[in-house]
């Protein structure tokens, strides 16, 4: 049986994309290229679905949710909150698995950070 190798892309809708792709860069520090094309750091990749009516994700009408991968939880914390970025009170640690916190991106895009383990 084939399988997938790794995800190979995330799309999203924008009412500005250019915008969109600069808060990306700026706050979060996402080096991609004009082409989108982004290398990242090896590691673990998370593929998890939830229940239909989950708050997890923030808004009801958010359907997928993208989770970035952090060094230091505390340190893009504070840097997304002096960027002006709107940044969910309160963290979360799971033993074994890691810490987690969110973003809201401008577009209402709840994204969840976390440091692994």
């Amino acid at each position: 049986m084939e399988r997938v190798l790794g995800i190979g892309g995330y799309f999203m809708r924008a009412s500005d994309p250019t915008a969109l792709n600069a808060w990306y860069r700026d706050c979060l520090g996402l080096g991609a290229d004009e082409n989108g094309l982004w290398r990242q750091g090896a590691g673990p990749t998370v593929f998890a679905t939830f229940e239909s009516e989950t708050d997890y994700f923030g808004s009801r009408t958010q359907q997928t949710m993208l989770n970035f991968r952090v060094r230091d939880l505390d340190a893009m914390l504070a840097q997304l909150r002096a960027n002006g970025a709107d940044v969910a009170d309160g963290t979360q640690d799971m033993d074994g698995v890691g810490r987690f916190g969110w973003v809201t991106d401008p577009e209402g895009n709840r994204i969840e950070l976390w440091q692994p383990a």
